[in-house]
């Protein structure tokens, strides 16, 4: 399948085909995070083949093209979004706003119709 020209996050469209590193499909893009007004792409809410969901963060997000998007890492390795995603290794001390268990968060609120 040609995977088309490359393209940014914010032209990726929903129902892209998702890839593992290791070629095995994943499933399609269900829907970009980001924050497009500061350009910052969180990563990527993923329909699984066989039902559910998964997250993808930006850093294990390799290539993305029109018809394509490739993964840096295995469909065991991505987080599934949870309502708890947040507290997932957060210290109390903890005051860095975008860590992977807030990304991990708003995947679960958009999947759970808050976003």
């Amino acid at each position: 399948m040609d995977p088309g020209r490359p393209v940014a996050y914010l032209a990726l469209e929903e129902g892209t085909p998702v890839f593992a590193v290791d070629g095995t499909r994943v499933g399609t893009v269900e829907h970009v995070l980001a924050d497009v007004d500061a350009d910052i792409f969180d990563g990527l809410l993923v329909a699984l083949e066989g039902g559910g969901h998964r997250f993808a963060d930006a850093e294990q997000v390799g290539d993305l093209y029109e018809r394509r998007a490739e993964l840096r890492v295995r469909a065991g390795d991505l987080s599934e979004p949870s309502e708890n995603a947040a507290t997932m290794g957060a210290e109390p001390a903890d005051t860095v706003p975008d860590t992977a268990g807030d990304r991990l968060r708003r995947a679960w609120d958009y999947l759970s119709g808050k976003y």
